[in-house]
């Protein structure tokens, strides 16, 4: 038997990859007797910031990463494709039929069992592997257990979440739809590898003039901000800053980040708009649409009325607004090994954001492995890691070896890979290389690993 703390990506990854092999799961899940501030629902996997799940092309990191999940089985990568929405390049799901789909799979599995209820203490060590899989919202009281195991406090940032316009309200006639580049993907093909579209475009965009920019990026840094506890201690995560932190930084940040217009070429001028806000399918049904890169801690009635000022959103309607919460981790290099186990303690292991990693897919691709590691101590097996020239290897081995005393969460890129022996010139072709190395060396390292898969099943029926 394996216990899972937590029922989120990392959670269900971990209990699906070693359910799959014959081991006895089950998952502590605190929700809905112990509510969070951000979670709307019961439902396992659910998500809390964006409904992206980044790139999905083999020239950029996280869409290897996705790749060789799929390759590895990946229940969260399953149900993604399966719920995916229109999103250029990108993975992008309908967030309720994601987390229903997992939750039916996790439910339906019978060697998966749900127990709801806090765990409020690491369990004390003995022949069941653990796997802390609880996110960045980690309750006080286990948090305050998994310091004590550490023997050193938690490092934290702020992480915050972008707002939800209600479609019908959007006004169309001041909008146009494009793909960034023209890029799109539509499903996946035979052999599950993303299928590219050419079309119209998977995104709503907001373009804006100069003036129009310049009282947005004055409104913004006149807005008042929600007041947050522990501000001036704990910084945000520089992959997900909230508009008036980068509004703060200069008048152009925006108009380089979130705002950029790069490769939007608005149909009725022929021309780039000075700035984009660009908004993102959030449902199947299209009823919902999320605003990129929009994430924001300023009071919600600031924000009904700066994002009104967004050519397009006048009269919109925000089924959510933006808010801030704070994200714990441990210091994963500190803690951990490669396999995701605790240097002190090899039968507990940890998995997703609460790790140290950031993102969904990072999230679920470190409960990936730990399941699969918890799976193989269960069966009186070493554990193991995929080859550091793969992207799911590399993330595992950052988060082990990085350095301790300026730790911070990282998504996967290929600059925590090993290099080419003979790279390209080309920076796409070196990319590319990178991706087919990787998914080679995982296809030898799954090949090895087969050979003992069997084991783990034959030792789990007996008994």
């Amino acid at each position: 038997m394996i216990h899972v703390i937590g029922g989120g990506l990392a959670g269900c990854e971990a209990a699906w990859q070693a359910a799959s092999r014959g081991v006895p799961v089950t998952i502590h899940e605190m929700r809905p007797m112990r509510p969070t501030p951000v979670h709307r629902t019961d439902r396992l996997a659910e998500l809390v910031c964006s409904n992206s799940f980044r790139g999905d092309k083999l020239d950029n990191a996280v869409g290897l990463l996705k790749e060789e999940m799929r390759r590895l089985g990946s229940i969260v990568l399953q149900v993604a494709d399966r719920v995916r929405v229109p999103a250029g390049a990108a993975l992008a799901v309908d967030r309720d039929l994601f987390a229903e789909g997992v939750t039916r799979a996790i439910t339906g599995h019978p060697l998966i069992r749900i127990e709801r209820g806090e765990i409020a203490q690491l369990p004390v060590p003995g022949d069941r592997p653990v796997i802390v899989a609880t996110g960045p919202l980690t309750s006080g009281a286990l948090s305050a257990s998994i310091a004590e195991f550490t023997g050193r406090d938690h490092l934290a940032f702020f992480d915050a979440i972008s707002p939800i316009v209600l479609a019908e309200t959007i006004d169309r006639t001041r909008v146009f739809r494009a793909s960034r580049w023209d890029r799109s993907l539509r499903g996946l093909d035979d052999s599950g590898a993303p299928v590219a579209a050419d079309g119209e475009g998977d995104y709503l965009n907001c373009p804006f003039t100069t003036d129009e920019y310049v009282r947005f990026h004055e409104a913004i840094l006149g807005a008042e901000k929600a007041a947050i506890h522990d501000f001036d201690r704990t910084r945000f995560f520089e992959g997900c800053l909230p508009i008036e932190v980068m509004a703060a930084r200069g008048r152009d940040t925006l108009r380089f980040g979130p705002m950029k217009p790069a490769g939007l070429t608005d149909p009725r001028t022929g021309r780039w708009p000075y700035a984009v806000v660009q908004l993102r399918q959030d449902t199947l049904a299209g009823d919902h649409y999320s605003l990129v890169g929009f994430q924001t801690q300023l009071k919600w009635g600031e924000q009904g009325r700066v994002l009104r000022m967004i050519p397009g959103l006048e009269a919109a309607e925000f089924v959510r607004f933006g808010m801030i919460h704070r994200n714990t981790y441990i210091n994963g290099p500190a803690v951990l090994c490669d396999t995701w186990q605790t240097r002190a303690r090899p039968d507990l292991l940890f998995a997703g954001q609460v790790s140290g990693v950031e993102g969904y897919v990072e999230s679920a691709a470190s409960g990936l492995i730990a399941g699969r590691n918890a799976a193989r101590l269960a069966a009186g097996l070493p554990p193991v890691a995929p080859p550091r020239t793969t992207a799911i290897g590399a993330l595992g081995y950052y988060v082990s070896h990085a350095e301790a005393r300026h730790y911070e969460p990282s998504n996967i890129t290929f600059g925590i890979m090993p290099p080419l022996d003979a790279p390209p010139r080309s920076r796409q072709e070196r990319q590319l290389a990178t991706s087919l190395r990787a998914l080679a060396d995982l296809a030898a390292w799954i090949a090895d690993e087969k050979i003992t898969s069997g084991v783990i099943t034959a030792v789990s029926t007996r008994s």
